[in-house]
């Protein structure tokens, strides 16, 4: 019985090793991130939604699946039947041997075939479920409203689109499907072990409390890992969205060093969160190995001494071929045990990022229709601001009951210093924020009557810093509307003076953009954008600095763009250069949020007002710097 003692002592000392373990961290489970919002089922239900359409082709993937696993119980047996042919008294028949053989070729090819059509099917599904999720959180995102989308880091939103889809798609080509198989392979296994032999198979089934309570306790250090590996990967990704975006800004204050020490505080986190994962399933692995060696061991020893001695229990006999498809058995039973312990840990992974996937899903947009709301195909441009209060932040006022009339055809021109309302003015006249007094109105139509969509399309906005998206020049200025020709390209183009410079590139329109057009100036850029917004015909122009930062000979093409655009309907101008707004129709002169003054230049100036001295000391600047 020595060997039995041994063993004993060195399960229940590993028990005890891991128990003791799992107490250390029991009561800091929460400092880890174990904690969700969402339950299992919740999440299951959820999902749901994007298998439904598949239950006709995932019901064959069951078949299949009890196929596989009828082959894998069946195939031992087959051994087991060979051995016990060549063990006949007085010799074997060969042709025995050969139909066996046949018939174990036969069944693995099969199952072969089996799996490799259950991949290729599954593939295919989790493909298109997964791109299914993509469209929807990614059309989910473009619907937030500028304040949430500016509380959510980019580089968190790319993680969710990117690697969280990618872990649900693994939820449901591989965990999902491989679970259930697992799980059935495991009582398939005890079952036919029951069946050849009881004896042996209930010593086997002296490990399973071992085997189960190794699983739980790996399964909480393995999420433990697993999350922490999640949250750096995260910050990571984060971070470097915020800090490539930012390059230029890092070199131009020599801030390398400080950027490359944060970058490798973050590194070394991720690093070690991954060590550490690691660490955890290279005990786990051995650990089953271990067991698994065991279990032979006493087979060995217990099958060994039950055949020499011709030992019964329950009138069944051990033989050489009980004990050889025994042996497939243990080997077959623990390797999906293992397989189930770390997919329920990958299963478990994945409803987190289901959870964080669900959880932008779940953000309801700031900025929605009214039941009521209305879709207009033209608008005049007549823009009336009543009594408008606004705050991005509650009781800190950036308007304050400001009030004015813009007429169908009219340019007028927002004036003020950092901080007086007037982009705030352009943002809530496309209601990428919602006022909280008073009214708007377009054409006489409060704008929270009109469709978001619907109100918007009749807006071309300009802004200061232009984005370029990667693609063409031509891809840039028509946004892939296919209903937009060449012909209106060019004439846009030209009609803007974009084609100044067009005109010299070796592809003309066909000219490749790099990333937010860095192969391009800044008045290159803002030219595009002129074309862009001319191009889709807006009823309502907004140019927000427009100017700011191009170059003289950048600033005629661009001034003389502004005033052919004047005819073409309402525009209102943000800027500092007072130059670029001296023929606008009426210019509003903010401070604080509140109008203290409105008219034509000549009005204006006449007024000697907070218009006038703005004027003066841009005049006295332009001077000085004419002189210099």
């Amino acid at each position: 019985m020595n060997p039995l003692i041994y063993v004993s002592i060195i399960l229940f000392s590993f028990a005890a090793i891991f128990i003791i373990a799992y107490i250390c961290i029991k009561d800091k489970k929460e400092a880890f991130g174990f904690d969700r919002n969402m339950k299992d089922k919740e999440i299951i239900k959820r999902l749901y939604g994007y298998i439904k359409p598949y239950y006709k082709i995932l019901f064959l993937i069951f078949f299949i699946i009890l196929f596989t696993n009828s082959a894998d119980i069946i195939l031992p047996l087959i051994s087991g039947d060979i051995i016990s042919i060549l063990q006949t008294k007085g010799g074997f028949k060969y042709s025995l041997i050969v139909n066996d053989v046949i018939f174990y070729v036969t069944l693995l090819l099969l199952s072969l075939i089996c799996v490799y059509i259950q991949a290729i099917i599954l593939q295919k599904i989790g493909q298109k479920i997964v791109s299914k999720l993509r469209e929807d959180l990614f059309t989910h995102i473009e619907g937030l409203s500028a304040n949430q989308l500016n509380h959510i880091p980019v580089g968190k939103l790319v993680t969710r689109v990117a690697n969280d889809t990618n872990a649900v798609s693994m939820m449901f080509t591989n965990i999902f499907v491989n679970l259930f198989k697992n799980a059935i392979l495991v009582i398939g296994f005890v079952v036919a072990m029951f069946l050849v032999n009881v004896k042996l198979a209930l010593l086997v089934m002296c490990f399973v409390p071992f085997i189960i309570l190794f699983t739980l306790i790996f399964v909480k250090f393995s999420r433990r890992a697993y999350r922490k590996v999640k949250n750096t990967t995260t910050d990571m990704n984060t971070f470097l969205s915020e800090n490539l975006s930012g390059m230029k800004i890092t070199q131009i204050f020599n801030q390398e060093n400080k950027k490359m020490k944060e970058f490798n505080q973050r590194n070394e986190a991720l690093r070690k969160s991954k060590y550490g994962r690691i660490a955890v399933f290279s005990i786990f692995r051995p650990t089953v190995y271990m067991l698994y060696v065991l279990n032979l061991l006493l087979l060995f020893y217990l099958a060994g001494s039950d055949a020499i001695n011709n030992v019964t229990f329950l009138n069944q006999v051990i033989t050489c071929e009980t004990i050889v498809i025994f042996y497939t058995y243990i080997g077959s039973f623990f390797n999906p045990i293992q397989t189930l312990a770390e997919q329920f840990d990958s299963l478990q992974s994945a409803f987190a990022s289901s959870e964080k996937i669900f959880s932008i899903l779940d953000m309801k947009n700031e900025i929605v229709d009214d039941e009521n709301a209305i879709e207009i195909e033209h608008l005049q441009g007549e823009i009336e601001f009543k009594d408008v209060w606004f705050a991005y932040n509650e009781n800190e006022w950036v308007l304050k009951g400001v009030s004015f009339k813009i007429l169908p055809k009219q340019t007028v021109a927002l004036v003020g210093s950092t901080g007086s309302g007037k982009s705030t003015i352009l943002s809530l006249l496309v209601r990428n924020y919602d006022i909280q007094k008073g009214q708007i109105l377009i054409d006489g139509i409060d704008i929270k009557k009109i469709k978001i969509s619907s109100l918007r399309k009749h807006f071309g906005q300009m802004l200061q810093d232009v984005f370029i998206f990667s693609g063409t020049i031509r891809s840039n200025i028509v946004l892939r509307d296919e209903n937009i020709s060449d012909e209106q390209i060019i004439q846009a183009c030209e009609y803007v003076n974009a084609m100044h410079f067009i005109n010299k590139l070796d592809n003309k329109l066909d000219e490749v953009v790099r990333e937010r057009g860095n192969n391009f100036s800044a008045g290159q850029r803002q030219l595009i954008s002129f074309a862009r917004t001319i191009v889709h015909k807006p009823e309502v122009m907004i140019l927000d600095e427009a100017t700011a930062n191009i170059d003289t000979e950048t600033e005629v093409l661009i001034q003389d763009s502004l005033n052919k655009m004047m005819n073409i309907g309402t525009m209102i101008i943000v800027a500092h250069r007072l130059s670029t707004i001296q023929h606008a129709d009426n210019i509003i002169v903010l401070s604080h949020g509140n109008i203290i003054e409105q008219g034509n230049h000549q009005q204006l100036l006449k007024n000697k007002g907070k218009y006038y001295k703005l004027y003066q000391l841009q005049f006295h600047k332009e001077q000085i710097k004419n002189n210099i």
